[in-house]
């Protein structure tokens, strides 16, 4: 089974200005195609050749480097795409209880992840994941993902990597963070949350 490039579920301008038609070709239509395109060739004719890119990544965790990084940065990128939308939605009651629970308010969550973001060294990723039933910030370094960490349910996460932001914002990542914030979907995250187990990347 190979796993495909997944379209964007939004138009290549619908995070403008936030992020640019042209940031989004470069960085879905090359950077996420060419891990896309290695972890095929990496499991071509081999004993994960008809796994999930779930138990590709959980497989190649800690035994195999290259394919790791690829298969995680698939499915990091894919859960991205969905984790922004072209206009803000409404996190569902369930969700809005647990952020006010955990950290006040929908902006001061926001906040949080534009510090947590904007402090993480080099590239990587922050999330918003459940743990033990509450909510939590997390981030990964470099291609690493929560994708198999039985641990977290994660709800969204932004791309911490300079590709998803140096054509619009340069070097500006808390600039890119506070533009991002207003396009998280809430209503993804929702779905992720009502589900209850981790989202599964669309074969």
């Amino acid at each position: 089974m190979a796993f495909e490039l997944i379209d964007l579920p939004y138009d290549d301008t619908a995070l403008e200005p936030a992020v640019s038609a042209k940031t989004l070709s470069y960085h879905h239509g090359k950077h996420h195609k060419a891990y896309i395109d290695k972890t095929n060739a990496a499991i071509e004719g081999g004993d994960l050749a008809d796994k999930t890119l779930e138990e590709v990544i959980a497989s190649a965790r800690g035994s195999d480097q290259g394919l790791f990084n690829n298969s995680a940065q698939s499915w990091n990128h894919g859960f991205y795409w969905h984790s922004l939308a072209a206009e803000e939605t409404a996190a569902s009651d369930e969700l809005k209880a647990m952020i006010e629970s955990a950290f006040g308010s929908v902006a001061d969550l926001k906040t949080k992840l534009k510090e947590r973001g904007a402090g993480h060294f080099a590239s990587g990723w922050v999330w918003l994941a459940v743990k033990d039933g509450e909510l939590t910030i997390e981030e990964t370094h470099d291609g690493d993902t929560l994708a198999d960490q039985g641990d977290f349910n994660p709800l969204l996460v932004i791309d911490l990597w300079e590709h998803a932001y140096y054509l619009d914002h340069q070097n500006a990542r808390p600039e890119y963070l506070e533009a991002v914030n207003g396009k998280l979907n809430w209503s993804f995250a929702s779905k992720n949350l009502a589900r209850g187990t981790t989202w599964q990347y669309p074969c």
